[in-house]
């Protein structure tokens, strides 16, 4: 399905330096949606790439440095995109971080510093866009299959933020739909990203190409496949959905063990 051509929408995407929020950047500006790339400071990914994609793509784009750990600067983020274009239509909350530990090793500090990010952090991005949506408007978080369907050992703060980002959306959903602002979430399966190809916190080249055999589509997923499902979610295509939660996993959730 051609991208709609929506030529008045802005979007803030958190962690747009790389992976699925970088191309998610790129398939808004094929469909005409302005963009506030937001990246962390010390991010290792050069959001100036993203930034490059989204104006060879024809599209226009501002880079905003954001901690999605401070409200503050997450108020700011979003602020950016009525001082750019005097308006803020969606809403995507894709800062992560994934690390490794073991239960014994998980202490107060390391589950803290990861909630912070992936739930708390996606709180912030959704309270800061809804104070600032004048009319009707969408929203995305990300999840991920690793606890918003299965467990995975060594990584329980990373499980349960992204298992608390559900209950989080249902909740806003309904709360924001008077105002004609939806709000749903991605449960991306394994995708080619620079934080699952890390081979210390996550599967690694190697693990990533493994897991790939056990999908029925055979391999990982593309951040390009993850962008357009949440594009989709964005556009008025999808005007009735809302509350839901959509994994984009190649068919690996419903797979009959052998």
């Amino acid at each position: 399905m051609a991208a709609e051509r929506v030529d008045e929408r802005v979007a803030i995407i958190s962690g747009a330096a790389s992976g699925i929020g970088r191309a998610l950047a790129v398939a808004y500006a094929a469909a005409g949606v302005r963009s506030v790339i937001g990246t962390f400071p010390r991010d290792p990914h050069d959001p100036e790439q993203t930034a490059a994609q989204v104006r060879a793509a024809g599209g226009e784009c501002v880079v905003h440095e954001v901690d999605v750990r401070v409200s503050k600067q997450v108020d700011a983020f979003a602020e950016r995109a009525l001082e750019r274009w005097g308006r803020l239509d969606i809403a995507v909350a894709n800062a992560g971080v994934l690390r490794k530990a073991a239960l014994a090793e998980l202490d107060d500090d390391a589950w803290d510093d990861l909630l912070q990010v992936d739930l708390t952090g996606v709180l912030r991005v959704l309270r800061s866009a809804a104070a600032r949506m004048a009319g009707p408007g969408a929203m995305v978080a990300v999840s991920s299959i690793a606890g918003g369907v299965y467990g995975w050992g060594e990584h329980a703060h990373y499980g349960a933020a992204k298992a608390g980002v559900l209950g989080l959306v249902r909740s806003v959903a309904v709360e924001l739909a008077p105002r004609g602002i939806r709000v749903n979430t991605v449960i991306p399966g394994y995708v080619v990203t620079p934080q699952s190809l890390d081979p210390v916190n996550s599967l690694g080249p190697d693990g990533l190409e493994r897991a790939g055999k056990d999908i029925p589509l055979g391999r990982a997923a593309q951040p390009e496949e993850l962008a357009s499902v949440i594009r989709f979610l964005t556009s008025d295509e999808a005007s009735y959905v809302t509350g839901q939660q959509i994994v984009v996993d190649g068919g690996l959730t419903v797979r009959m063990p052998a």
